[in-house]
């Protein structure tokens, strides 16, 4: 099983990735988490990519899921061709690689995505600044959406945000058992898993939502 960890920058992807895999170690789980390989190539070459070299990082990332994906039984996977997509229609306006990158992502089982209300953090060259985060995810959101991908959004800090995707996860236990989980997600006649949303995918509905939570009103 492949779960797919996308969102913005600084909203806690990678440590998320990391806490969810050991989370599942810890219950006996063979889990593993594939980090980011856009942050090994910024960091050895010193620059962010340019826009002919998008497609190798793509095509990398997605290399190395699933040569994961062959050697355990649970992929966590920080980010996805999809969010290398996603970034090259922001950063250069070229939405080329959308076609491709959604055929890869389709090899991923269930696709989280990570909330706007951690607070930013400057985390290495590869970090484009706030201002990105809430266009990025807005382009995210479209991406899914032309790719008829089914997602749920995790929010939460801290400890709250692993809970959240832990409960998220719940297909997990059922592609282990065939069991009924009760996390709404659904099998499909292509043997993946979707998120059946009990309201809908709409960002603005959703974050609508999540500050009603926050300040304790009823949703």
């Amino acid at each position: 099983m492949i779960i797919a960890l996308l969102g913005a920058e600084s909203t806690g992807k990678t440590a998320l990735a990391h806490a969810l895999a050991q989370q599942l170690q810890q219950q006996g789980k063979d889990a593993v988490a594939v980090d980011e390989y856009l942050r090994q190539w910024c960091a050895t070459h010193g620059r962010t990519p340019l826009q002919h070299e998008q497609l190798g990082i793509a095509d990398e990332q997605q290399q190395r899921i699933a040569a994961a994906a062959a050697q355990h039984s649970i992929v966590i996977a920080d980010t996805t061709a999809l969010m290398t997509a996603v970034y090259s229609d922001y950063v250069f306006s070229d939405s080329s690689l959308y076609a491709q990158a959604a055929a890869q992502h389709a090899t991923c089982d269930l696709t989280l995505v990570t909330g706007l209300d951690m607070p930013w953090q400057p985390d290495g060259i590869q970090r484009d600044g706030e201002h990105a985060r809430a266009p990025v995810d807005t382009l995210l959101r479209h991406a899914l959406a032309n790719a008829k991908v089914a997602y749920h959004t995790v929010y939460g800090l801290g400890q709250q945000r692993l809970m959240n995707a832990i409960h998220c996860t719940a297909a997990i236990n059922s592609v282990a058992n065939q069991a009924v989980n009760t996390c709404a997600i659904e099998q499909n006649s292509s043997k993946k898993w979707t998120w059946a949303c009990d309201k809908c995918s709409d960002a603005h509905c959703e974050h609508q939502l999540f500050a009603q939570l926050v300040q304790g009103k009823p949703a």
